[in-house]
């Protein structure tokens, strides 16, 4: 199973990214995916997460609004687009697959990317 984060970078507050997360050696469909992110010194925390038929979204509380979770069952790829950032968004940000119906712990989540850099700038 691999799970690979693109769309990382440095964008000045206000401004917005997409994150995509391609996925392989699983059945794309039938599983749950969820972005985290963990801040240096902070624990990792969910972003959002959403359903294996995309049927069904959760987010955080200060993500809502502001960011979207999506996927593209055709491609194998999840996104996250990440509109009105902040500084305080400034985070590694990494997808990760559930066998759930859907998760919303990091324990609850089998595989996981490596991570993509994203920095905002005030």
């Amino acid at each position: 199973v691999q799970l690979v984060e693109s769309g990382g970078g440095l964008v000045q507050a206000g401004g917005s990214l997409r994150l995509s997360c391609a996925a392989s050696g699983i059945t794309f469909s039938t599983w749950a995916m969820g972005w985290f992110r963990q801040a240096p010194g902070k624990e990792r925390e969910l972003v959002a997460a959403i359903t294996g038929d995309g049927s069904s979204t959760i987010y955080a509380d200060s993500m809502k609004g502001r960011f979207t979770i999506s996927r593209d069952g055709a491609k194998n790829i999840l996104y996250l687009q990440m509109n009105s950032l902040r500084p305080d968004d400034t985070a590694v940000y990494y997808c990760a697959a559930t066998s759930l119906w859907i998760g919303t712990q990091s324990s609850q989540y089998n595989y996981w990317g490596q991570g993509t850099q994203v920095t905002v700038s005030s």
